[in-house]
């Protein structure tokens, strides 16, 4: 069995204040409510393990970027709109299988409802609806996005229960697409 710092270690996002990995950088392997001690713009990033999501402001609010491994040498590689990165969470990968979602036409889970377990690139195509107001996660980590084919601004949903959009830090209703959190 692998022990804290072991795992720890493996567990690791490199923020780096210029573009390809230039500049005054810092390492981070748990979550943190604010960045803004350790760097004041953030241009490129390397995910080391896991998932990490990014928010715009402390305390994990604004605009959220998922992040899986891998290299990204400047924000719009992340679907960034700025420089500016001021918490983060971490999320180990979903080994559980199975991914499956509820989501509603009405806030408090009314109205259509229609269940998902796999990606979908346009919503209004499947569930006949422009707008989600609730959801329901049973299994895995997913993510909204406000525009079709997985653009604009991103949501982190992992299993539990969303009643209205601002549950998932949404600003409105709009999803156009959703996918599994797997590796793309």
């Amino acid at each position: 069995m692998e022990d804290a710092a072991n795992i720890s270690k493996f567990n690791k996002i490199i923020f780096y204040e210029d573009r390809n990995f230039q500049g005054r950088h810092y390492e981070c392997s748990s979550d943190c409510a604010d960045l803004s001690p350790y760097f004041s713009r953030c241009n490129s990033i390397r995910v080391e393990s896991d998932w990490w999501v990014l928010y715009e402001r402390p305390n994990y609010m604004g605009y959220q970027y998922v992040l899986s491994r891998g290299e990204y040498p400047d924000y719009q590689h992340w679907m960034g709109f700025n420089d500016t990165i001021r918490s983060c969470r971490t999320y180990p990968y979903y080994r559980g299988g199975n991914y499956r979602m509820r989501i509603y036409e009405k806030p408090d889970f009314a109205g259509q409802m229609m269940e998902f377990m796999d990606d979908c690139p346009f919503v209004y195509d499947r569930f006949c609806y422009r707008d989600i107001h609730s959801c329901q996660v049973m299994d895995g980590y997913w993510i909204f996005y406000e525009h079709p084919n997985y653009r604009g601004r991103q949501y982190f949903l992992r299993p539990g229960e969303y009643r209205r959009y601002s549950d998932w830090g949404g600003y409105n209703s709009t999803i156009g697409s959703f996918r599994r959190m797997r590796d793309f």
